[in-house]
């Protein structure tokens, strides 16, 4: 036998009415039978019950935590390549939902406005909707154009609301008498001069097919749902950037990165800031313990929290651990998220801005220099890298490491003495360009245009305000394009 190919995953939340849900799915499964389609889909009917804080005999007047049920359904639902919303009451939260949520989800409102055009724009709509649908004026934004018609207060509240909440109503699975009811709340919609009825509640759609044989123009919203659905697949909506970052690679270090992500937003309100997600996890082993002394491999740490980031959504990934590069080629392989290398950034940046400059000296963790990950994202271009000699090294790496150096928690003093004399000898050596390639160093001697030591002057680049800047850009542009608007700059992902 040939195994089938499902081509595309739509799910159906049922849980808001398990009725209307099976409703729903029942003329999904009908309209691919029709179609020849079945085997080219998945399904899923979602049945998980929504527990309602005012019952089920009672018409609820808020969302009263539905949109925290919807998002873990949704979230449930993520592989799926689409899913239809049988409740319009959740549709007035739409736009909310689907900014947290990865899944696309079929928009009913959108199916009956293109439906609407297609049967030649009446002028008149009657609306069947719960109050809060109504209130939240959900048809008025997506008919502009069209009058609506709706029944009185007191028809909505002794018919069209006992119809679908009453001990006798629909959602008690009774159809007889709520249609009876239905039928008069249509009417009096007709009285208005409605040319059309559209169910705007999930109970009543299900059971428009009895109101039409009636002879009631009343439309049924589940079928037009789904042939929407079938014909017009959803995008997978253009996602605000987020940038995951490996923290705790070191603890400061990951902090300051982050203030330097915020310091660098041009922004002027909190929501034009950037989206983070953090994995920080101070217990990922040493790199360079592990690249010089032969301590705990990193790698399978570094891997894992990259891919919980890419799990989470994130657009691209940053390390602000100069010494993590080492592991970035081999991790990158297995990773649909692009690492933001901030290496490459920094060669690039000197290339860019420090013309002119052939020797540029590098201060670093002995397991950055034993690496020669700098060395290897520089070769190629016009200028040399140096390092310090073993003397100044270990000064280097009593800065960092030492009792009194900046991992302790130290910017002045010792530290800052040890640091500043590997400067001078690099400095004395003809480095005029010097990267503090360690993301704590910038915490002792931030970066500089022109920084003066040894009586020469040096320009001090800092790798992780590079990268800040270029994960800022690269914010810039993809929400740019997720906005629909033109990107400024060519800041392509890496």
């Amino acid at each position: 036998m040939t195994p089938h190919f499902h081509s595309r995953h739509l799910a159906v939340v049922g849980g808001l009415g398990r009725l209307a849900g099976a409703d729903l799915y029942s003329k999904l499964v009908k309209a691919l039978a029709l179609r020849g389609d079945t085997d080219r889909y998945r399904l899923t009917l979602e049945q998980h019950g929504y527990q309602r804080p005012c019952g089920h005999h009672a018409e609820p007047a808020a969302m009263d935590g539905r949109e925290l049920y919807l998002y873990d359904t949704l979230d449930a639902l993520a592989h799926a390549d689409g899913v239809l919303l049988p409740c319009f009451m959740s549709h007035t939260c739409i736009d909310a939902l689907q900014a947290e949520v990865r899944v696309p989800i079929v928009n009913v409102m959108g199916a009956l406005a293109r439906h609407i055009d297609d049967v030649g724009r009446p002028r008149r709509l009657g609306i069947l909707c719960t109050r809060y649908v109504r209130e939240q004026r959900l048809f008025e934004r997506y008919f502009p154009d069209h009058a609506l018609a709706y029944v009185s207060n007191d028809t909505h509240e002794h018919v069209v609301a006992s119809a679908v909440y009453g001990e006798r109503g629909l959602m008690a699975g009774h159809t007889d008498g709520a249609i009876d009811k239905l039928q008069r709340a249509c009417a009096e919609l007709l009285r208005q001069g409605a040319e059309v009825i559209i169910p705007g509640a999930s109970e009543i759609a299900a059971v428009a097919h009895l109101l039409a044989q009636r002879g009631l123009p009343v439309v049924d919203t589940h079928q037009v749902y789904v042939d929407f659905a079938l014909a017009h697949p959803e995008p997978h909506p253009a996602r605000a950037f987020k940038l995951g970052i490996v923290g705790g690679i070191g603890p400061a270090a990951t902090v300051d990165f982050m203030q330097k992500i915020v310091r660098h937003t041009a922004a002027e309100r909190d929501q034009d800031h950037i989206r983070l997600i953090v994995d920080h996890n101070p217990q990922i082993p040493d790199r360079t313990a592990n690249l010089v002394a032969n301590g705990t491999d990193p790698t399978l740490a570094l891997y894992s929290a990259c891919k919980r980031l890419e799990a989470n959504g994130a657009s691209a990934v940053a390390m602000p651990c100069n010494t993590a590069h080492a592991y970035v080629e081999r991790i990158q392989a297995g990773l649909a998220t692009p690492i933001v290398n901030m290496l490459t950034e920094t060669v690039r940046h000197i290339a860019a801005h420090c013309r002119g400059h052939d020797t540029v000296g590098l201060l670093a963790t002995s397991g950055t220099i034993a690496s020669r990950v700098y060395h290897d994202a520089a070769r190629g271009s016009p200028f040399d890298v140096i390092v310090p000699d073993d003397a100044h090294q270990a000064e280097v790496t009593d800065a960092i490491y030492g009792s009194r150096g900046v991992k302790a928690g130290y910017t002045e003093g010792r530290c800052k003495g040890s640091l500043l004399a590997a400067l001078a000898h690099l400095a004395r050596r003809g480095a005029s360009v010097v990267i503090l390639g360690c993301t704590e160093l910038p915490l002792v001697l931030p970066e500089h245009p022109a920084f003066d030591v040894a009586g020469k002057t040096v320009v001090l680049l800092d790798p992780t305000a590079i990268l800040a800047r270029r994960c800022v850009a690269l914010a810039g542009v993809t929400n740019a394009r997720a906005a629909g608007r033109p990107a400024n700059g060519a800041a392509a992902m890496p």
